[in-house]
């Protein structure tokens, strides 16, 4: 199942070190290559041997051994995995990650990858609740880090609480999930739009909105991954797209407006997942607006509201809109919702914005809520195309 995938196992100290074993002979089971990367801590509970033994190959323990001295063995590890897990997490390795240490050979290796870092926490739970520890693994969420959350039961210490290490079974399967996206939107066309559209004051200003297109990105990206041909109506320019998908860039509400009508009836989904201005200047100007000392009055006209058309003829299309609410965000998301006849709206605040991850609450056409925590925006997208999934069966 895993063949060809390169997966590095971070272990760090904890009396959960025992199920890291289990987590290697599962994955090579799986035929995946599996390199142990171990802690000085670590090694006071399972040597370095019998990780050799159960992945076949040489677990790596220094920075700097003694007989196989190479300089850039950190980037080079970095760049071979195409996952990295680390399980059992401690406290401390968290916190040194949360602050760009890098004082051994998992933590260099960790701060020189560009490839997915999935964390799996295991510690008392006074350790684990702690507000510190609980700080730093949200700022790790917000930049990107994957983490499986720990267990409630019965701990090492004697106490209970949440602070057991996830089965192994169950940090396998999300790796296995992570590496091998399902194909289950094979066949489907799906439209999306991203980024904030910029209306024009005069030819070098213009009205625009914060939005970075990361969200609409993610969700392209990943819908790709499952199998769907995707086109991206786009104005962000500093996002980079797969050659797969189809990327028409566009710059105004207008222009976004008659891509989306173009295309729509090719695609059986729309993701309105731009930020789509809802004002534009009465008269811009076709010279550079001077500053001559007097105030100016800027008047405004509303640009066309994208969905509210789109919707007066759906033709049997999925419609999926997005809003970004500061106050009353489930009562006017369900109003947008209505009036627009979406089939699903996906909620967040305006701290979203330009961030890598997203806490976002999802609701259906029947008014059912999923409010989801804080994750990873290539995770809620993944999370939004599986509540799509039940749409297109319903």
């Amino acid at each position: 199942m895993l063949s060809g995938k390169k997966i590095i196992l971070g272990v760090t100290g904890g009396i959960a070190v025992y199920k890291s074993c289990e987590i290697v002979r599962k994955l090579v089971s799986l035929n995946a290559e599996v390199t142990v990367i171990m802690t000085q801590s670590a090694q006071k509970f399972v040597t370095p041997l019998t990780f050799e033994t159960l992945s076949g190959k040489e677990v790596v323990t220094e920075m700097f051994p003694e007989n196989k001295f190479v300089a850039t063995h950190h980037i080079s590890l970095a760049q071979w995995a195409d996952l990295i897990l680390i399980a059992p997490a401690t406290a401390n390795l968290i916190g040194k990650i949360r602050g760009g240490i890098a004082d051994d050979i998992l933590t260099t290796v960790i701060i020189s990858a560009r490839s997915p870092i999935v964390i799996a926490p295991a510690m008392n739970v006074k350790m684990y609740e702690n507000p510190i520890v609980q700080e730093n693994i949200a700022h790790l969420k917000k930049l990107g880090y994957r983490f499986i959350d720990p267990e409630v039961g019965d701990l090492a210490c004697r106490e209970e609480g949440q602070g057991r290490l996830a089965e192994p079974e169950k940090i396998v399967e999300y790796v296995v999930k992570m590496l091998l996206p399902r194909q289950d939107l094979a066949g489907k066309k799906i439209l999306v739009t991203a980024g904030g559209t910029k209306e024009p004051i005069d030819p070098v200003r213009f009205i625009s909105n914060r939005s970075s297109g990361k969200m609409g990105y993610a969700l392209a990206s990943e819908a790709l991954k499952r199998g769907a041909k995707v086109t991206l109506i786009s104005t962000a320019s500093d996002l980079t797209a797969s050659p797969q998908i189809n990327l028409i860039p566009v710059s105004t509400t207008e222009e976004m407006f008659k891509a989306v009508k173009s295309h729509l009836d090719k695609n059986d989904i729309l993701f309105m997942t731009a930020a789509v201005s809802d004002f534009q200047p009465k008269l811009a100007s076709h010279h550079k607006i001077k500053k001559n000392g007097a105030g100016k009055v800027l008047e405004l006209s509303p640009s066309v509201d994208i969905l509210k058309e789109i919707s007066k003829n759906k033709n049997g299309k999925i419609l999926i809109g997005f809003s970004l609410e500061t106050d009353n965000q489930i009562e006017n998301a369900k109003k947008k919702m209505k009036d627009k006849k979406l089939d699903m709206v996906i909620v967040n605040g305006p701290e979203a914005i330009g961030s890598d991850s997203n806490q976002a609450t999802l609701i259906n056409g029947m008014g059912k809520l999923k409010k989801l925590p804080l994750m990873p925006k290539t995770e809620l997208a993944n999370k939004i195309l599986d509540e799509v999934l039940y749409l297109i069966k319903k």
